[in-house]
This record gives structure tokens, C-alpha cells and sequence, in this order.
């Protein structure tokens, strides 16, 4: 299960987007999901995929990692797609039954924010966690906020807690799947009798998952303590982060196309 899914896992490379600066690369995604959120032309939605392809060909990323990114999220999508359909009511109708009412902008709407998720999705792979280390994360989201320190806000303390949250995700999962194999080998059933019946049966599985995080949290503060960790004062990186002029003329390039797109869905809307 744990290599099925994506999700929190850093892939090797040695791809021009691995090696771009992870504040870049921070900025960048919100800078797209700002527009991943903001078109609406069908147009410049497939432009937007079609930059994403692009990211996915640069990042040199195989395409079943980037299907193990997705898959977990297409139910969501679905039934997302499915509830912005029933409950627009405006446009012409398109197919009408019992108390079920689809219009072609319902559809149009139910289309577009189902897209929107898996970009969001797809594009967070990409950005971050599938081309950047969870240390890199944390020591670019602790420059960025730097001047948060100003006013006494524990930057390093949230940079290091984030790093942290996107390193267990995986152990997590690769935990959950080893209760579940624990669980059926014993005789638990996950697959049938009603929905009630499922939503206890996963009980076995929350509690034995929930006292194994406490039990690996408390042995990371162990650790962390007997190594003299006492936060970010007066440390030092071994490699810091520097910003070369490759990655700031990668930074322009992308914030150029963000605007394009932005324009474009203005002119054509």
C-alpha cells in the first residue's frame, strides 16, 4: 500500500526542477494554485494542464508515480463533479428525473472544479513533495517566513513541524497497512454488511494506528531531546539554500505564463 501511493514521498532525480530552488518552487505553487482557482475559460484550463504536462516531462517523473497521486483523489473528484451537477439550477436543462435536475452550466461548473482538485493535487506532487525533500521544504518555508521573526512568531518551530507532518505521512500509511493485514488475518471484514457496520470495523484500525502515532511521536521527542535540540537558536546549516540566477530566471518565466493565463481568461471569459 505504502508504495502505491504517492503522497508524501520524495522520487530521486536529478532533473532541472529537483534542482530549483524549493523557495522558488513554494512560490510558484501557490502562484499557480492561485490560478488553478481563479480560470474558468475551458480554454485556459487545458492550457493549464498542458503546462502541468510540461512540469511532468521537465520533472522527468514517472507516469505511474504521478497515477498514484491521482487515483486516491478521483473519488472525491467524483463526488464532487456529482453534487455541483444536482444543485446548479441554472442554464438549460439537459437531463431531468424524479427530483434530479442537470444543466449544461451545472455541468460546465461540476466539470471545472473536478479538474481544479486534480490540478491542485497533481501540481502539489509536482511542486513539492515529489521533487523536494522534507528538510528542503522545512529550511525554504523557514527563509520565506524569516521575517515573521520580527515579531517574535516561532518560524523554525513551524518549518520543522510541517517537515515533520509530510516525512510521517508515508510511515503512517505503511502502519495503517500493516494493521489492516494484522486485522483480516484475524478474521476483520472491511468489505461487507452495511455502511455502519464497515464505519465500526475501521475503529480496529483507528485506535492500534492512533496509539502507534503517540507512541513514534514520543519517541521522536526522545530522540530530538537527548541530541540537545532546543529549537532554532544559534543553529547552523550545513548546506543553506542559495538563490542563483537560473533559478530566479525560472521563477520569471513561470510568474510570466501565470499572468498570461491570467490574462487570457479575462479577454475570453
Amino acid at each position: 500500500m505504502s508504495g502505491e501511493i504517492s503522497l508524501g514521498r520524495y522520487v530521486e532525480g536529478d532533473s532541472p526542477l529537483h534542482k530549483l530552488d524549493p523557495r522558488i518552487k513554494i512560490v510558484m505553487f501557490f502562484l499557480y494554485m492561485v490560478v488553478v482557482f481563479t480560470v474558468s475559460v475551458p480554454q485556459v484550463m487545458a492550457m493549464l494542464a498542458l503546462c502541468l504536462m510540461l512540469q511532468i516531462i521537465v520533472a522527468r517523473l514517472p507516469l505511474k508515480v504521478i497515477g498514484t497521486s491521482i487515483t486516491p483523489v478521483l473519488p472525491v473528484a467524483v463526488f464532487i463533479f456529482i453534487l455541483n451537477a444536482v444543485t446548479n439550477k441554472k442554464g438549460d436543462v439537459v437531463f431531468s428525473r424524479w427530483i434530479i435536475t442537470i444543466t449544461d452550466i451545472g455541468l460546465k461548473n461540476a466539470t471545472i472544479t473536478a479538474i481544479r482538485l486534480i490540478l491542485m493535487i497533481v501540481s502539489t506532487s509536482i511542486f513539492l513533495t515529489l521533487t523536494t525533500t522534507p528538510l528542503k521544504i522545512s529550511e525554504a518555508l523557514e527563509s520565506l517566513l524569516a521575517p515573521l521573526k520580527l515579531i517574535k512568531f516561532p518560524v523554525h518551530e513551524l518549518s520543522m513541524m510541517m517537515s515533520i507532518a509530510l516525512r510521517f505521512i508515508p510511515t503512517l500509511i505503511e502502519e495503517t497497512d500493516k494493521i489492516m493485514k494484522a486485522q483480516v488475518s484475524r478474521g476483520a471484514d472491511y468489505d461487507t454488511g452495511s455502511i455502519v457496520n464497515r464505519i465500526k470495523g475501521y475503529t480496529t484500525i483507528l485506535i492500534p494506528l492512533l496509539i502507534s502515532s503517540f507512541k513514534r511521536a514520543d519517541e521522536l521527542a526522545i530522540a530530538m531531546d537527548a541530541r540537545c535540540y532546543h529549537g532554532g537558536e544559534g543553529r547552523t546549516k550545513l548546506n543553506p539554500l542559495k538563490l542563483t540566477m537560473k533559478d530566479i530566471l525560472i521563477g520569471l518565466f513561470m510568474l510570466l505564463c501565470a499572468v498570461a493565463l491570467l490574462v487570457l481568461n479575462n479577454i475570453w471569459k
